[in-house]
């Protein structure tokens, strides 16, 4: 349980830094390829379904 909420964090942390990183680093002068306008778009998607799914349920009868 962890482990998943770890990972789930390290992946939005690295996305998030993505959306902050990557404008300066684009092309501003010609108009870029389609792919890199939707990259925004794609990482900010990723985020909120990150942020929305549910943690995995833990079995307590076990223990």
């Amino acid at each position: 349980m962890v482990w998943y909420h770890s990972t789930k964090s390290i992946i939005m942390i690295m996305l998030t830094l993505l959306l902050l990183v990557l404008p300066p680093f684009l092309p501003s002068l010609p108009p870029p390829p389609m792919i890199f306008l939707f990259l925004p778009v794609l990482i900010m998607s990723v985020l909120i379904i990150l942020a929305l799914s549910c943690p995995p349920q833990v079995n307590m009868s076990q223990t």
